[in-house]
């Protein structure tokens, strides 16, 4: 199974999050925090930590009307902000 980096997604890639919820990428950032609209209880748009994101669609080797999931790797400093994070409760 192909992986990538959070930092490589760009801006309206389908993703999945930890919490099982689907997302939109809304940004061409890097870093720890990606803007996201977040299809849960409600549909609204904001910030996302990149280590929950787990998984990605983009188009594959056979054409871009083909996706592929893709599983996403997290960079370092991404799971240092994770453990930080966790040592709060979040």
């Amino acid at each position: 199974m192909r992986t990538m980096k959070t930092n490589e997604l760009k801006k309206g890639t389908q993703v999945q999050l930890r919490n099982g919820w689907k997302a939109t990428i809304e940004d061409n950032g890097r870093g720890n925090t990606r803007m996201c609209t977040v299809y849960g209880f409600e549909t609204e748009m904001g910030s996302v930590y990149s280590h929950d994101i787990m998984s990605a669609l983009v188009p594959s080797e056979f054409g871009p009307a083909c996706l592929e999931a893709v599983v996403i790797e997290h960079t370092p400093a991404q799971l240092k902000v994770k453990a930080f994070a966790a040592s709060f409760g979040m």
